[in-house]
């Protein structure tokens, strides 16, 4: 009697939620200049910062005691506190008050040289491979993002400083240094535990701007308002987790690579919810964008060998020589041809 093989269980693979993971990142991230852009007309650059990272501190501490998660590890500690302190808080200051002094394309453009820095980073202390299809990738993304910012800025109101432009620029530092600080805390802590204690971390930090935060809220409109709140739930809590989760199961390198990605969205959103209609040259930019993401993420599918039938024999081996020792197959042959 024939016994009928085990029904396989429909599990997903295991690539498809760290997929997952990273395109909401991207999406929530991108959605982020949008919102900066609307809630930093009435908030300043701290007081923003601030009032994003509590809103967010209170619905990570939240899921944090749903999960029973607690303390992270000893080991975890020391990047958490680089990484709360550099990247939750310089950055977002930083990109913050760059906002107000340029336009969004040129931030966008200036932030993205982040993924080459963390790259490097990576490469340099995390000893993590610079494989040529993730430098070719990020090469074609960055010319996108290039064409992208300077679409924008040349077809925008906005004016470049110098200032904003340096501004920029610390964010992309510190987002790049976050990110390889963080890559070591995850072998020791969950991402859950990581995010939290990093958030909580960069809202200590953020603090001394308390008085600004309570002097601008009664003045702030309430889309402003919501717009931090949601900076604070979306982009910050839920999407840094979701980014810590894929930071576990891949280099810092080619996960940064996939934010050359935002830019593109960035325009899409603009598009949609403020009616900017994109130039050609933007679209191309982002399409660039897409397609340098596209070619660091590409994997080559491997070539499959087909198995030998059972009564063949092996090909690797040998057999007896002529003086009874061992040789390689395929040697006893030669010899006859050679005879």
């Amino acid at each position: 009697m024939k016994t009928q093989p085990p029904a396989r269980s429909r599990v997903l693979p295991p690539h498809l939620p760290t997929l997952g993971a990273v395109c909401f990142t991207v999406f929530a991230w991108a959605s982020a200049f949008v919102s900066i852009r609307s809630a930093g007309a009435a908030y300043s650059p701290g007081a923003l910062a601030l009032g994003r990272l509590l809103a967010a501190s209170l619905v990570l501490v939240a899921l944090l005691l749903l999960r029973r998660e607690g303390l992270p590890p000893r080991g975890a500690r020391r990047g958490i506190l680089l990484s709360g302190l550099v990247w939750f808080a310089g950055y977002t200051v930083a990109l913050n008050w760059g906002e107000r002094l340029v336009d969004a394309g040129t931030a966008s453009l200036l932030v993205n040289t982040g993924p080459i820095l963390m790259a490097l980073l990576a490469a340099r202390l995390l000893g993590e491979a610079l494989p040529p299809r993730l430098v070719t990738g990020m090469a074609v993304s960055f010319v996108g993002a290039v064409v992208v910012g300077l679409s924008m800025s040349s077809g925008g109101d906005g004016t470049t400083s110098v200032l904003g432009v340096v501004l920029c620029l610390l964010a992309a530092v510190a987002y790049a240094t976050g990110v390889v600080a963080q890559k070591p805390a995850l072998s020791y802590g969950t991402p859950l535990q990581i995010t939290t204690y990093s958030c909580l971390t960069g809202t200590a930090a953020c603090l001394p701007f308390a008085g600004q935060l309570a002097a601008e809220v009664p003045k702030a409109p309430l889309s402003a308002t919501l717009n931090m709140l949601y900076l604070g739930v979306v982009p910050t809590a839920l999407a840094f987790t979701t980014w810590t989760f894929a930071l576990a199961r891949m280099p810092a390198g080619k996960l940064g690579a996939t934010t050359y990605a935002v830019p593109a969205i960035v325009v899409l959103l603009s598009w949609i919810l403020l009616g900017e209609v994109p130039a050609w040259l933007t679209l191309l930019g982002g399409l660039l964008c897409l397609a340098g993401v596209a070619v660091s993420r590409y994997r080559p599918r491997p070539s499959r060998v087909p198995a030998a039938p059972a009564d063949e024999e092996p090909r690797t081996g040998g057999h007896a020589g002529p003086r009874g020792g061992y040789e390689p197959c395929g040697t006893g042959a030669s010899r006859k041809r050679q005879s």
